[in-house]
Order: structure tokens, then C-alpha cells, then sequence
């Protein structure tokens, strides 16, 4: 630690926002942000803030923190990111940042902060380690080159019928009740993700920015008209050649019938024939049936992710 001049200041303008954006994305460019899904987030879940921190007179920090948008807005922690350049750590910077996420979280009421870190980011788990964050949740983190890839020809269970929703756009409210099924069983923490009701979830995983209509696929049952499961790409920010696998879904009854593998191969096909270059996805390293249809269909092992838990720091936030 040395003598230094730190200020932290709210990340406001769009100008401000493009900053922190590439900050972000210098720290870690495998999850990039940008002045679009910022400005998404703010008008889809108001609250959230947004920080700069200088070092004497240089931006080389940025924090966020929000809402955790699969947990309900009682849910007892908020969401906290923090990254600093790394030929600027270890002066504070970090730590002034995290007393300013600390502050927005106490003023609402929370306990607890919620931070997700790639394995491989050994300065930044010993960071909130050494402020008393724990793992709560790891997730097996895996990515699919497209370049040269062969598909197996997975044509849906007897009955079932392969549709977009930019084709079926009458299917979302069935696309919905397949979510609030399905977002239960997918393990997490203690706290079971909820899909939230149908705005919320048109929102969050249908209408935002870079979630492309024509790439959400859904298996519909001939015989009832309603959707059994669905699956969809969420485009990563800033990027035209990666995108993210948001949901693969299938309602209990109809599990076990190859389903789930054959809206992915879906998916997979769509990303090729756009001109994509990877497809990443991640699953909690209890989901086995998952991570299972990963690995057949050729997906490699990437960094793990890890979510840690931790308390609010106490600490006045230079200004």
C-alpha cells in the first residue's frame, strides 16, 4: 500500500458508462459489458449504481450493484462486481470500491454481497476471501468451437414439433409457464431461482438486447398447442461471434425423451449458420443430466465460476 489519491465517484453519463464498460472488459474480456446492457439493466431493474475509481487523477476502477435478477427483490444480498486494472491494484482502489457497493447494499436493507469470479482470477478470489466471502455456488463453465463442427441429426420425441418464437410469437406466455416450472430445478443456492412473472421474464430473457427471436427455439406438443420446452442464445455484449446458451428447458413429464439435446442442437445450428464462432454455457456442478448433454455434443472445459458470498465491508468511500 502506498500513499495515493483515491476517488470514488458514480458512474452516471454515457460517457462515464463507456469507461467503465472498458475497464470491465480489459479485467475480463470472457464476460464483457457494454454502454448498451448497462443501460438495459438500469431500465429493466432500476437501482442498480454504477462506480468509477481513480487513482490520483486515473480511472482504473469500476464497481456495480444491483439486484440479482433470478432471486426475488426480498432476496437478502445484491449482486457486487469489482475490477481494477491490474498494473493498479493493491492501493486501495479495491477496497474503496467495495465500501461503495457496501454502502448501497446496507442503505437497501441487504446483509450480504454476491460476486461472481472465474477460477483462473486467483487475484480477485483472494481479494474477497480475505473480506470474508465464501463459495457458495461453482458452476462448470464450458465453450463449443463452431469451426468445422459436425451435428448429429436429433429430430424431436413423437408428437413434438420444432418452432421459433419469432414464427410462434403466441407461444410466449406457454414459453413462460415452461420457465416457472423449470427455473425451480435448477440447482443453485439454498435460494431457488424463480423466473419471475410474465413481464419480468419477457424482459430479462426474451426482449432484451441480444436475444435474438429466431434463435429461441421450442418444442411444442401437437396434441395441446403448448410449449413442452424451449431454448435460447443471449448474444454476449459487444460481440457478433459468441453468444451465451440463456435457458435450455424442458417440463419434468417430458424429460428423459432426448428433448433438451435436440432444442441445443437447435441453438447450435443457428449460431453456425449466423456466423457465430463459440457458444459458451455454464451449469452448477450438481446438474449432471446438463452437463451431461454438454459433453456429448463436444462442449470443452473452460475455467470454473464461482460465486462467493460475503458481508458488507465497513470502510468510508473516498470521494
Amino acid at each position: 500500500m502506498t500513499d495515493s489519491s483515491i476517488r470514488i465517484r458514480p458512474a452516471e453519463t454515457d460517457a462515464d458508462l463507456t469507461t467503465l464498460a472498458r475497464i470491465v472488459n480489459t479485467v475480463t474480456p470472457d464476460e464483457p459489458t457494454s454502454l448498451t446492457e448497462i443501460r438495459w439493466q438500469q431500465a429493466t431493474y432500476p437501482g442498480g449504481r454504477w462506480f468509477l475509481g481513480d487513482l490520483d487523477g486515473e480511472t482504473v476502477g469500476a464497481a456495480s450493484v444491483g439486484r440479482i435478477f433470478i432471486y426475488p427483490p426480498e432476496y437478502d444480498a445484491l449482486w457486487a462486481s469489482v475490477h481494477v486494472l491490474s498494473d493498479h491494484r493493491r492501493h486501495g482502489v479495491g477496497s474503496a470500491l467495495l465500501a461503495a457497493v457496501s454502502e448501497v447494499a446496507r442503505e437497501r436493507g441487504k446483509e450480504h454481497l454476491e460476486a461472481a469470479v472465474m477460477e483462473h482470477r486467483t487475484d480477485a478470489l483472494a481479494f474477497l476471501e480475505h473480506r470474508g466471502f465464501t463459495e457458495a455456488e461453482r458452476s462448470k463453465m464450458v465453450r463449443l468451437p463452431l469451426a468445422d463442427l459436425t451435428l448429429p441429426d436429433l429430430p424431436l420425441a413423437d408428437g413434438l414439433d420444432l418452432v421459433t418464437l419469432a414464427d410462434r410469437p403466441d407461444l410466449l406466455p406457454s414459453i413462460h409457464a415452461v420457465a416457472l416450472e423449470t427455473f425451480p430445478d435448477i440447482p443453485s443456492s439454498d435460494e431457488p431461482m424463480r423466473a419471475g412473472d410474465f413481464d419480468e421474464f419477457r424482459a430479462r430473457d426474451i426482449d432484451r438486447v441480444g436475444a435474438p427471436h429466431d434463435a429461441c427455439f421450442i418444442a411444442v406438443d401437437r396434441a395441446t398447442g403448448e410449449a413442452v420446452g424451449y431454448a435460447n442464445l443471449l448474444m454476449a455484449p459487444g460481440r457478433t461471434d459468441l453468444a451465451w446458451h440463456d435457458m435450455t428447458a424442458v417440463r419434468r413429464a417430458w424429460r428423459g425423451k432426448g428433448i433438451a439435446t435436440a432444442l441445443k442442437v437447435a441453438t447450435i445450428r443457428w449460431a453456425i449458420d449466423h456466423g457465430l464462432t463459440a457458444l459458451d454455457t455454464g451449469n452448477d456442478v450438481a446438474n449432471g443430466p446438463m452437463r451431461t448433454v454438454n459433453a456429448r455434443l463436444g462442449y470443452q472445459p473452460l475455467p470454473d465460476e464461482v460465486v462467493l458470498r460475503g458481508p458488507l465491508v465497513p470502510g468510508r468511500v473516498p470521494a
